[in-house]
C-alpha cells in the first residue's frame, strides 16, 4: 500500500500502524503487523457495533488479515479533530460535544458486547509497567519524573472504590476519549462522529470524562475558561462529574499505554 498511487500515508498517530487516506479523501486504510492483528480486529468489531447504535462515526469497508498482517479500511468522518480547533471554535462546538457524548453513554450498557472495565485497566497497567514501557510524554508534567510504579502502587488503594462506583455508574465509553478523536463539522460545529474506537466498552463514564475534560484544558486560553466549559459541559450532559474519580482515571490512563 505504500506504493499504491490512490493511497497516500498519514502522518500522527501514536497506535504504532501504518494509515493511509485514499485519493478521494472518502476511505481511510490501517494496517498492522501479524502480532497486532488481534488489536484490530478488536477495533473493527467495535466500529462495526457502535455503527449499529445510532452513534456517528466510521464505517468497516474491507478487512483483510494473513500472514503479512492486517488491514481495516473505513469510510471517512467528515470534519476536523476537535485539537484543530482555536478556543472560540471549540467553545462553539462544545455543547454539541457535550450532546454527542452523553448520546454515547446513553446508550445501554447491558447491550455492548465489549469491556473496558476497570480490572481490565489495571490489568493492563500492571503490564504495560513492569515492561518498563509507559511512556513518560503521555504523563501529567508533575508526574513525569516519577517511577511509573510509584505511581500505580498510589492509584492501587483506590481500586476497590472504584470497582463499588463503577458496579452503579457503568456506560458504553469511547476509551479514549480526547480531542483528535472527535470530529466536528466546522460549519456547524456539531460533532460528526467518534473515531479511534479500539477502546471501546462499557466502563466507568469517569474514565471518558477525565481524558476529555483534561484534553480540553489545553485548548481553553486559562483556569477560568477551562471552569466555565467544565461547567457548561456538565449542564448540558446533565451530570456533574466526580473529582476524585476524574483524577483516578486521569492517572491510571496514562500507564495502560505501551
Amino acid at each position: 500500500m505504500h506504493d499504491h498511487p490512490g493511497w497516500r500515508p498519514v502522518s500522527g498517530g501514536e497506535s504504532g500502524a501504518a494509515v493511509f487516506h485514499s485519493a478521494g479523501g472518502d476511505r481511510y486504510a490501517k494496517h498492522v503487523a501479524p502480532a497486532d492483528a488481534p488489536g484490530l480486529r478488536h477495533e473493527r468489531d467495535r466500529i462495526g457495533w457502535l455503527a449499529g447504535q445510532g452513534v456517528p462515526g466510521p464505517r468497516v469497508l474491507d478487512w483483510h488479515s494473513g500472514e503479512t498482517g492486517a488491514c481495516l479500511v473505513t469510510s471517512t468522518v467528515p470534519g476536523v479533530p476537535a485539537d484543530r480547533l482555536s478556543a472560540d471554535d471549540l467553545g462553539r462546538a462544545w455543547p454539541h460535544i457535550a450532546d454527542a457524548v452523553r448520546r454515547l453513554h446513553d446508550l445501554p450498557a447491558d447491550d455492548c458486547p465489549f469491556s473496558r472495565d476497570l480490572d481490565a485497566m489495571v490489568a493492563v497497567a500492571r503490564d504495560v509497567v513492569a515492561r518498563g514501557a509507559v511512556n513518560p510524554e503521555f504523563l501529567p508534567v508533575e508526574q513525569q519524573d516519577t517511577p511509573p510504579a510509584e505511581l500505580l502502587a498510589r492509584l492501587v488503594p483506590q481500586v476497590e472504590q472504584r470497582r463499588a462506583e463503577e458496579a452503579t455508574d457503568t456506560v458504553v465509553c469511547h476509551g479514549d476519549l480526547c480531542l483528535p478523536n472527535i470530529v466536528v463539522d466546522p460549519a456547524t460545529h456539531e460533532v460528526s462522529g467518534f473515531v479511534d474506537l479500539g477502546r471501546l466498552g462499557r466502563a466507568d463514564r469517569h474514565a471518558d470524562l477525565a481524558l476529555l475534560l483534561a484534553n480540553a484544558r489545553e485548548t481553553w486560553p486559562d483556569e477560568e475558561r477551562a471552569k466555565a466549559a467544565d461547567a457548561e459541559f456538565a449542564e448540558r450532559y446533565g451530570a456533574a462529574p466526580d473529582p476524585a474519580r476524574l483524577r483516578f482515571y486521569l492517572h491510571l490512563d496514562p500507564l495502560t499505554w505501551g
